[in-house]
């Protein structure tokens, strides 16, 4: 019997990893379908209702907005299931103490934290067309716990596959530098979701980027437009310290996941650097700024695993965890 047990645990640990890596993957595309229902300003395709629709559970005759409002509030909902799953496989397959139910539960909160925060945007009306300068601030806080929940859910799945725990401390400058690296990620990541709010609701101004500034600047210019700048400006900042982080990182914690990822960064920061200027110099069209988002989850996956990388490359490793139990245990 014993051994029919732990048979079972092992093959259940096999669908662990994969399961984490599924949940991320998944995550990603609803949180660009989020992106669609801002873009084609359907958040208020239920009303002011949350969780219900319209008042309803399933809405009769729904218009195209309300479908696509009513598909991410599904989507969203599916990846909380997949959250809940997630949390019983891990705590059913791992040993006490394993990160990877750390990472589990971390994700399972934040999804919860994620649609409280989608809740609270639909029943203050900071959706659709609204140019409240609060919903600016909601936005913003929606994209950091959107980074958060991705980042959870990468560390989950590298866990489960048998990557060994951070330490978080004592980690001297290299701690530190990551640190401040993905908490400029953060700031630059809410400060483009207000960018990208205000290119929705006030268009750039025909001419040149001047001229939109001047535009933004201007006496009846909304809150949302002031700050539109910052996040270009923001961007140039903290791409130039990303670009030194990962060559400071290669030759001060050398291993084989620093020297990949961080090519992977330099490539991304690239990639968005340009994608950045046509979103500028075209007038922030939605394919572009869907492209942008994916770029910009790409980017913070890939620094916080560069990062994870980093803190890890002196971590003397013994016996190896396995999803099933502790070898030799």
């Amino acid at each position: 019997m014993s051994g029919t047990l732990t048979a079972a645990r092992a093959g259940a640990g096999v669908w662990l990893p994969r399961l984490a890596w599924a949940a991320l993957a998944y995550n990603v595309l609803v949180i660009l379908w989020g992106a669609v229902v801002r873009l084609t300003t359907s958040g208020a395709g239920c009303g002011a209702h949350w969780p219900l629709c319209n008042g309803v559970v399933l809405p009769p005759s729904p218009t195209l907005h309300t479908v696509i409002e009513f598909s991410h509030r599904l989507t969203s909902g599916a990846s909380g299931l997949l959250a809940i799953a997630l949390v019983v496989l891990a705590f059913r397959v791992t040993p006490k103490g394993h990160p990877a139910r750390l990472g589990a539960a971390l994700s399972l909160g934040l999804i919860v934290l994620e649609g409280l925060v989608g809740g609270v945007q639909v029943l203050l009306g900071l959706t659709a067309t609204s140019t409240d300068p609060a919903r600016g601030f909601v936005q913003g806080v929606h994209l950091a716990n959107t980074f958060a929940l991705l980042g959870a859910l990468l560390l989950t799945a590298l866990w489960a596959s048998g990557a060994p725990a951070v330490r978080l401390r004592r980690q001297g400058r290299a701690g530190t530098l990551g640190y401040v690296a993905l908490a400029l990620l953060l700031l630059l990541g809410m400060a483009g979701a207000v960018t990208a709010l205000g290119d929705l609701l006030f268009l750039p101004a025909d001419g040149t980027p001047i001229d939109t500034v001047k535009h933004d600047y201007a006496a009846t210019a909304n809150v949302l437009q002031n700050l539109r700048v910052i996040h270009p400006m923001l961007a140039i900042v903290v791409s130039a310290f990303l670009v030194w982080l990962a060559a400071w990182f290669r030759r001060e914690r050398p291993s084989p996941g620093v020297e990949r990822w961080s090519v992977a960064v330099w490539g991304l920061i690239a990639a968005q650097l340009v994608l950045g200027f046509l979103n500028v110099a075209l007038r922030a069209p939605a394919w572009l700024q869907l492209s942008h988002l994916a770029l910009a989850c790409a980017l913070w996956l890939a620094t916080l695993t560069l990062v994870y990388f980093a803190l890890t490359a002196l971590t003397v490793q013994g016996a190896p965890r396995t999803v099933a139990g502790r070898v030799g245990a």
